[in-house]
């Protein structure tokens, strides 16, 4: 039976629970086989500066999913050269699990407010399912701007596939200033990925 994967990409620096419950929650509501946490190592978005090294992010990753088997760690969007783009990456595992597969691309509310600017969308639209994580005081969309960039039956498709999940009051820089001010991060993340964060002096 062909797989359901569920590809989540993001910057993760660090990745705390907020991105595994809600990651858990879509993979129940789109019955995923699998979910690959894709961290990038240069979004186009972002300045390379902001974010810790590559081997820490990947490593923090590892540590938070480790004996889980619903995610897995893959490092493709770390070791390739230049700018982290979706098409590509999702290309790339298209590849991978051949055209029977069903491939989601896993993305926040505010994600899809943006995706009417991101490369080669009425592409990747073809590729993959979007699979929207929808939650309270989100960023609107503007559908008509989207329609008319990807068309009528796409839009159908990622509404379709907008799931309500929990509203996690967690983030990436939060943690990153708390570590930075000397406040306590338990409980924000897994205690594996808080140890490794103190054990190696990052953030500070």
């Amino acid at each position: 039976m062909p797989e359901r994967i569920g590809l989540y990409g993001g910057s993760f620096n660090p990745i705390h629970n907020g991105h595994l419950i809600v990651a858990r929650h879509l993979a129940e509501a789109l019955k995923l086989d699998r979910v690959i946490l894709l961290p990038t190592a240069t979004p186009p978005h972002k300045q390379p500066d902001e974010t810790a090294d590559a081997r820490h992010l990947g490593e923090m990753i590892r540590l938070a999913v480790e004996g889980d088997p619903l995610f897995e760690y893959c490092d493709y969007d770390l070791t390739r050269p230049g700018p982290t783009y979706t098409i590509d990456t999702v290309e790339h595992f298209r590849g991978r699990i051949g055209p029977a597969g069903e491939l989601y691309w896993l993305i926040g509310a505010d994600s899809l407010a943006e995706l009417i600017t991101w490369k080669s969308v009425d592409e990747l639209v073809t590729r993959c399912n979007v699979a929207t994580a929808r939650r309270p005081g989100a960023e609107d969309t503007d559908w008509a701007s989207l329609t008319a960039k990807i068309g009528a039956p796409a839009v159908d498709a990622i509404r379709e596939h907008m799931v309500e999940t929990p509203l996690i009051d967690i983030s990436s820089t939060d943690i990153r200033n708390r570590v930075h001010n000397g406040q306590s991060i338990r409980y924000l993340l897994p205690d594996a990925v808080r140890a490794y964060i103190e054990g190696n002096g990052l953030y500070r």
